[in-house]
């Protein structure tokens, strides 16, 4: 790999690494505010409001102008939501608009793979990306647990600058500032980025004809015969991702007695088992055989629902990094196959935007209805069981979909063997 890669990685893992602090700094805003619990779970919800609702246009966006302009603007959204949160502008607010930052960002980030790389390395350079993108999870949520912690925070909340007076009063602006920097070190690295040499598509101003070309997009990708496999596994993998970060806090709380900075580690835990998995995917996961990997997704779901049965650390530490291990092995050549379909049919960014649309549109309705059942009262073990049989049920009835794609693809090469 060249040093372009790898700046365009640390560029990623900086930009993740401030979403995921930034996610627990706000669930602790949210907290001091005495909002309902149902709220925590609605700023993943308010987060990927943008990744649907302009899936049309930033496509078209990404593909317009080199990938590292397009990061670097997508940086500076996400610094003016983070600026919203610290000007008291509520965290759901504020967290939308980091969201559009993220929108934006996302086609550049994964669009430049596909332009940088030959297709024999993208399985390899998503096993990068992902486990970096898993360790600044990883760190991440460490961060901001760390800074929430009492001793922690008013340590760094008592350190000064000499002669200079900061304004900084509270914890919570503390937070976020650091998560401020973070983006800034992101942005810094955008700058640096390498111009892939590949042609840009001027931006149409237009909107019903981005609508229609992106709704051209999405048929063909869920109508081809590898891709909507792909993307079904990756759109559930991500909703259900999502949806578990606020079940682990909430069932840390009730099965392990643990607050919300102790909490957040144990995402960090399933974050580790994910860096795992997704390494090992890219040593051992070519992309011809990246299908055959859908039974994990099935295992992960069952292993999912053992947690109901844990009420011990010891326990607890495992169980999640075998959950993580199961999703980076079996999300990573999915992501993979899913990229390289995209870019044969319709190019990196318009693929990328259809990607994030079903995605996030499934961690909008996921973390929906988790929220509802929070609400109703249900308790956060009868969620865990509902949520592995769906996960579960849905990756079988992908498995069964791929099959029967495989059997008449099959059918047709035997008929065209034989009319010749």
């Amino acid at each position: 790999m060249s040093l372009g890669f790898y700046i365009i990685m640390a560029a990623q893992f900086f930009s993740a690494l401030a979403d995921n602090a930034l996610l627990i700094a706000a669930i602790a805003i949210l907290r001091d505010l005495q909002s309902p619990a149902g709220y925590e779970p609605l700023l993943k919800t308010s987060f990927t409001v943008s990744y649907v609702a302009l899936a049309a246009f930033v496509g078209a966006f990404a593909d317009s102008m080199p990938k590292w302009r397009v990061m670097f603007i997508s940086n500076g959204i996400k610094i003016f939501g983070c600026a919203l949160m610290f000007f008291n502008a509520h965290p759901l607010v504020a967290y939308a608009v980091v969201g559009l930052g993220a929108a934006a960002y996302s086609p550049a980030k994964y669009g430049i793979l596909t332009e940088y790389l030959p297709h024999r390395l993208l399985v390899v350079a998503n096993g990068w990306i992902e486990g970096l993108t898993v360790m600044a999870i990883i760190l991440g949520v460490v961060i901001g647990g760390m800074m929430i912690k009492p001793d922690v925070a008013l340590n760094l909340l008592a350190f000064d600058f000499p002669l200079i007076d900061t304004g900084i009063d509270s914890i919570a602006e503390m937070n976020l500032v650091i998560v401020g920097v973070l983006y800034l070190v992101a942005a810094l690295f955008n700058l640096y980025i390498p111009d892939t040499g590949v042609d840009h598509k001027p931006l149409k101003r237009n909107p019903v004809y981005l609508i229609h070309e992106f709704n051209h997009c999405l048929k063909l990708l869920w109508r081809d015969r590898l891709g909507q496999i792909s993307l079904a596994v990756t759109t559930l993998f991500w909703g259900a991702g999502a949806t578990l970060q606020f079940i682990v806090i909430e069932w840390a709380k009730a099965a392990l007695n643990l607050d919300l900075s102790k909490a957040s580690m144990l995402q960090g835990i399933v974050a580790v088992g994910v860096a795992v998995g997704a390494v090992l995917a890219a040593r051992m996961i070519t992309l011809r055989k990246s299908v055959r990997v859908i039974p994990l997704g099935i295992a992960m779901a069952f292993v999912v629902i053992l947690m109901v049965f844990v009420r011990d650390m010891w326990l607890a530490a495992p169980l999640l990094v075998i959950v993580g291990a199961l999703s980076g092995f079996f999300v990573v050549p999915m992501n993979a196959l899913l990229q390289h379909r995209g870019h044969i049919l319709m190019g990196a960014g318009h693929s990328i935007a259809v990607q994030n649309f079903n995605e996030n549109l499934s961690i909008l309705i996921m973390t929906g209805l988790y929220s509802l059942l929070v609400m109703a009262g249900l308790s956060i073990y009868a969620v865990i069981v509902l949520f592995g049989l769906f996960v579960a049920g849905t990756m079988w009835l992908v498995r069964k979909r791929h099959i029967e794609n495989q059997r008449q693809h099959d059918d047709v090469a035997l008929l065209d063997d034989r009319a010749h």
